[in-house]
Order: C-alpha cells, then sequence, then structure tokens
C-alpha cells in the first residue's frame, strides 16, 4: 500500500473513531474512541511527511468516501455495538470492547490477554454441529410429512426425502465455507495491515493498545508497560493487535472446507432420521414410526441445545419437539390440502 492510500486509511479511521465517539457521548469509551482518533491522525501525519520526503503533494484535507459515510450512518442509527463487524472492516480498533460483557473480568498474565480466547472453538463446532442436525432433522421431516400428507406414494416419499437431505446440506455446506472463508479473508488483511503499521510506526500501535487495556480498567502505567512488552514481540504483537484491536481470535477462524464438510455432515445427519423410517419399511407403518424417531431426535437435540443457554434439559427438549411438531404438523396439512386439490 503507497503513502497516500495509508493516509486515506488512517483518516478514514479517525472519522470513524468520532463517530464512535460520538454515539458513546457521556460513557468512559467516549474518551478512548477520541484518544484513538488523535492517534490515527498522527499516523495519518507520518505519511504525509514520507510523501513530501518524496516529493508528492498530500492532499489538503480528507473527505470521507461513500462506504465510510454509509458505515457511519448505520453505526449512528445501530450503534457501534450492533456494528462492530463493519467497523472492523473499516480499521476501526477497539471493537473488541463490545465482545466482552464486563471489562473487570480482564485479568492480564504472564502469557498475555490472549488467555480468555483459549477453548472457545471445540464448543463453537459442538454448538454448530447440533444446530446443523436440527436444521436437518426439522426441515427434512416437514418435507416428507408434506409429501406424505398428500398421500404420495412410498418412492415418492423417499424421492423428496433425499433431495431435500442433498439439497439442504449441499445448501448449508455452501454457505458455511463463504462465511469462514470470508472471515479469513478480512482476518489476513486486517493482519496484513497491522504488520505494516508495526513496522512504520510501533510506539504509535503500542499507544492504541494501551487505551484498548486501559479503558478495560488497567492502570495507565501497567496498560502502557504491558503493551510495549507486547508490541516488542512481532508474533505476538500481531495476535494481541488482532484479539484486542480487531475482535478477532485467530484460533477461531476454522478451514473453510472443514467448516462446510462438518455443516454438510450434521445436516444430512438429522435430515436422515425421518427418511431412515421409509428406506427401511417401505410405506407401510413407515410413518408413525418416522414420527416418532423424530420427535424423540427433537426432543434430544433440545435438550442438548439447552446446555448452552443455561436451561433446564426438560424445558429445552419439550420447547424444540414443540416447535418441530408445529412445523410437521402444518406441512402435513398444507401437503393433504393440495393433494385432495390437485386429485
Amino acid at each position: 500500500m503507497d503513502a497516500l492510500e495509508s493516509w486515506k486509511e488512517e483518516m478514514r479511521s479517525a472519522y470513524l473513531y468520532r463517530v464512535v465517539a460520538e454515539c458513546e457521548a457521556g460513557t468512559a469509551r467516549e474518551g478512548l474512541f477520541k484518544q484513538l482518533a488523535i492517534e490515527a491522525e498522527g499516523q495519518a501525519q507520518i505519511w504525509v511527511d514520507h510523501m513530501r520526503k518524496e516529493g508528492a503533494t498530500p492532499p489538503a484535507a480528507y473527505l470521507p468516501d461513500m462506504r465510510s459515510r454509509i458505515v457511519a450512518a448505520v453505526t449512528r442509527r445501530f450503534g457501534p455495538r450492533s456494528t462492530r463487524s463493519l467497523l472492523t472492516a473499516m480499521k476501526v480498533r477497539g471493537m473488541s470492547l463490545y465482545a466482552v460483557s464486563d471489562p473487570r473480568h480482564f485479568v492480564p498474565g504472564a502469557s498475555g490477554p490472549e488467555g480468555r480466547h483459549r477453548g472457545l472453538s471445540g464448543g463453537g463446532n459442538l454448538r454448530a454441529g447440533v444446530f446443523g442436525v436440527n436444521d436437518g432433522l426439522v426441515s427434512n421431516a416437514s418435507l416428507i410429512l408434506g409429501v406424505a400428507g398428500a398421500a404420495a406414494d412410498a418412492s415418492v416419499i423417499v424421492l423428496s426425502g433425499i433431495a431435500g437431505l442433498l439439497a439442504g446440506a449441499f445448501s448449508m455446506a455452501a454457505g458455511e465455507y463463504v462465511s469462514v472463508r470470508s472471515q479469513r479473508e478480512m482476518y489476513e488483511y486486517q493482519i496484513g495491515l497491522e504488520a505494516d503499521e508495526l513496522e512504520h510506526y510501533p510506539e504509535e500501535e503500542a499507544g492504541e493498545l494501551a487505551l484498548i487495556y486501559e479503558a478495560r480498567g488497567i492502570p495507565r502505567e501497567t496498560a502502557r508497560q504491558m503493551a510495549n512488552d507486547i508490541i516488542a514481540d512481532p508474533d505476538r504483537a500481531l495476535d494481541a493487535l488482532a484479539r484486542e484491536e480487531l475482535g478477532l481470535n485467530p484460533d477461531e477462524l476454522g478451514s473453510p472446507s472443514g467448516a462446510a464438510t462438518w455443516s454438510f455432515l450434521s445436516f444430512a445427519a438429522g435430515a436422515l432420521i425421518p427418511l431412515l423410517p421409509f428406506l427401511v419399511l417401505g410405506h407401510d407403518g413407515a410413518l408413525p414410526v418416522s414420527i416418532l424417531f423424530t420427535g424423540i431426535a427433537l426432543f434430544s437435540v433440545g435438550a442438548v441445545l439447552s446446555l448452552f443457554i443455561g436451561r433446564r434439559a426438560i424445558f429445552g427438549g419439550l420447547r424444540m419437539l414443540a416447535i418441530g411438531a408445529a412445523a410437521g404438523t402444518l406441512t402435513f396439512l398444507i401437503g393433504r390440502m393440495l393433494g385432495v386439490a390437485l386429485a
């Protein structure tokens, strides 16, 4: 990135910092983001000096582009917490403050601030897998019941169930791949910017990091010392900046192909449950067995999901069973009406 583009990046950040500070008027974060705006303008001045040394004429003033104005308008309307992913993509630092419910829970240690992020990816994969099973279960059970309600024969029900399983699983896999790939690309772009900034002005980066630590309740001198120690190690510095300034956790980005495979398999596993009785029994007696298997699976999935939200397992199971029953009943009745109308 040349000096002019780097100057624009810093000035855009300063503009958006002031928008966030405006949204945080009257809070402790207002001062943080105003100071970050000043830091960004100071870094922009470094690029102005660089342009002058090279004989180039620096811009007279900064005018926000359309993208920046749109992000600013959305941030003013919905607040920085709701738009932190947009702000992060626009090189606005300090968004990790909105990912932590209570800054007093931050406890610096010898290994730096990354300790509180460990162990999250495994639980995230488990939760995603359970939701994938639930999606496949509800969607394919509803499809099968709708087709069965239209009084279709077993071969049509099986064909519809297999089509629903494959279409849903491939759709989920493709969506998950794009999502994880996009997240990784954003991280790689942002971390590239951070690496470039660390090379050109490490002291300013340390100042920004110290401001974020201070906003978490760490005493100013301690925050400054922590930031200086981290910036002194380039690899550790990039990791800390990704977490604390960008609000990104490199350990949780995952593999796009792995996420797609996991999503495909979990959806397919759920979608297979209501279909299996028709594959084994044919039409005779398969529908009640399918409903029974689906009901047991819905209750089990709801009970497992309750572990993630702190509710009682029986409550979570019954709620999921009720939701699935409502969806299945509606599609069965719609299928029955369509079957009668088209007969």
